[in-house]
């Protein structure tokens, strides 16, 4: 095999002069708490504004918005919450760790987002929550999924760890009328190491939540008069200080990724057994947090070795996710009255993907033209040669 130049990707995380400012600007007020600053309360309002939602809530990292927007729908003992099969295991432990079932559904061979119609059928009297996650970016059907949570009266919980800015069919995601969960962790599209936010669309979830994140108690409180079950959850002032930094340049990196992915998609589309991932068309601002692409039956093993070969060419790729219910951590608490294999069999779509697939970083995407071009021939040399 001749494995060709790698190209020059850039670094991640970027930051520049406006980070250190930040992180002065936090340092100098003297409070480095949200109770007593004034970064997080900032952030809050920004990052809500950028995404068009009513409220934010900054938190100490995306599992813990998943959990605690989780708690705010009433999940608990008792109740399940449909998941897709294939997501990263924060999406199901959310729930798993409030006493929850996850239910795994499968997801559709294109987008790899949760299957309309599975998680339908999904949905029984003690669900709470359906939980569609935004893979890579591609915002799951929100169109159906929003008709489903009407027919049935279940609300939806957006993980969006992969959406910072995206948009369905011009609609922000906090303009789509649910709750949505974002996360900031270093490889991430904002990023202050770790950290993460919830949206809300309406001003009394909002307030509970901010009671549950910090200790159930009120912002004036002077005397621990703690109105309600919760914990510290609260995001500390110099991560608010980074993360508005980031925002300030998270549209544009997106436009640039855009720009790159319609160069690569159909490079990667031409590469004989490679197909890659297919947005539906009304997302129309993705926020490409992957680059996605599967080389359907290759197995697993033959796939993990095409990912080291890239690595050694010096293309940052990943195998893709496991299935939830792959996982010994999935079947510790929380679990369906399934085996792995009752559940695999209602979800062939989501076996195959955590097989074949393989994801490369978003910073391939911010790279130049002309280096999507050579990541192109450096995947076909490996794909090739397996």
């Amino acid at each position: 095999m001749n494995v060709r130049q790698a190209p020059e990707f850039p670094q991640w995380p970027q930051y520049d002069e406006n980070e250190r400012e930040g992180l002065i600007r936090a340092l100098e007020q003297g409070q480095w708490w949200r109770m007593g600053g004034n970064e997080v309360d900032s952030f809050e309002r920004e990052f809500a504004e950028f995404h068009g939602a009513a409220h934010a809530l900054a938190v100490t990292n995306g599992t813990h918005a998943l959990e605690l927007a989780l708690q705010c729908m009433g999940v608990g003992p008792g109740t399940e919450v449909v998941v897709p099969a294939f997501t990263f295991i924060s999406s199901s432990q959310a729930a798993q760790r409030l006493g929850a079932v996850a239910v795994p559904v499968d997801v559709d061979p294109h987008t790899y987002n949760i299957d309309v119609a599975a998680a339908a059928a999904a949905v029984t009297p003690r669900t709470r929550a359906i939980m569609p996650v935004h893979m890579a970016g591609f915002l799951a059907d929100m169109d159906a999924l929003s008709k489903l949570s009407a027919d049935t009266g279940v609300p939806l919980l957006q993980d969006a760890a992969h959406a910072h800015g995206a948009r369905w069919q011009g609609k922000r995601v906090g303009e789509l009328g649910t709750v949505a969960a974002f996360s900031f962790q270093n490889g991430k599209l904002m990023t202050a190491g770790e950290g993460g936010a919830v949206l809300f669309p309406d001003t009394e979830m909002y307030e509970t939540a901010f009671l549950r994140h910090s200790c159930g108690r009120p912002r004036t409180d002077r005397r621990y008069l703690h109105q309600i079950a919760g914990s510290n959850l609260r995001l500390n002032e110099f991560s608010a200080a980074v993360l508005r930094a980031q925002l300030g340049r998270v549209e544009e990196q997106i436009t640039t990724r855009q720009q790159r992915w319609a160069v690569l998609s159909p490079l990667l589309d031409a590469i004989d057994g490679v197909v890659p991932q297919r947005a539906d068309e009304r997302t129309d601002f993705p926020s490409h947090y992957m680059a996605m692409f599967r080389v359907p039956g290759i197995g697993e093993e033959d796939r993990n070795a095409l990912v080291d070969r890239l690595v050694a060419a010096g293309v940052p790729a990943f195998a893709a996710f496991r299935a939830i219910y792959r996982t010994d951590a999935f079947w510790e608490v929380g679990a369906p009255d399934e085996t792995p294999d009752q559940i695999a069999e209602r979800c062939p779509h989501t076996e195959a993907i955590s097989k074949d697939c393989v994801w490369l970083h978003h910073r391939v995407l911010l790279a130049g033209e002309q280096d999507m071009h050579r990541t192109a021939e450096i995947i076909a040399d490996v794909v090739a040669a397996v």
